[in-house]
């Protein structure tokens, strides 16, 4: 297998990344029920007020979108995946196989969060989801 940058849709890396973000920020937004579930979970303090406050609290979430739909994007291009079925499979084997044991695994050896389980669960399934919609 090789690495072919030139068969990626750089449009569509973008509208997933763009999407994938945009979707953690409604996940994760303090306002929602599975926001307000994932800070108690996790006993979750904002830094994006006051003096901790960054543009790397955005940044880094937004890069991370970008390398995991790149990455998934170079994996459809190796195994042939044309259809939006078949990309939405793609999207559950790289989510449930390696998103969801990922968090799941950190979660299990998260002793300082108060639910450490649902913590994990959230982050899983917002990754799953992100991935299968990209």
């Amino acid at each position: 297998m090789s690495i072919d940058l030139g068969s990626v849709n750089w449009l569509a890396v973008i509208i997933g990344t763009v999407v994938y973000f945009a979707l953690g920020a409604l996940w994760f937004a303090p306002m929602t029920p599975i926001g307000r579930a994932w800070v108690k979970a996790s006993a979750y303090e904002s830094p994006t007020s006051g003096t901790r406050s960054t543009n790397l609290f955005y940044v880094f979430p937004l890069v991370s979108c970008f390398v995991m739909v790149t990455a998934l994007a170079l994996l459809a291009a190796a195994t042939g995946v044309e259809s939006i079925g078949e990309g939405i499979v793609l999207g559950l084997v790289v989510g449930i196989g390696f998103a969801l044991p990922l968090f799941i695994t950190t979660a299990a050896f998260e002793f300082k969060k108060p639910q450490p389980f649902t913590w994990g669960v959230i982050d899983a399934s917002y990754h799953v989801i992100g991935l299968v919609i990209a």
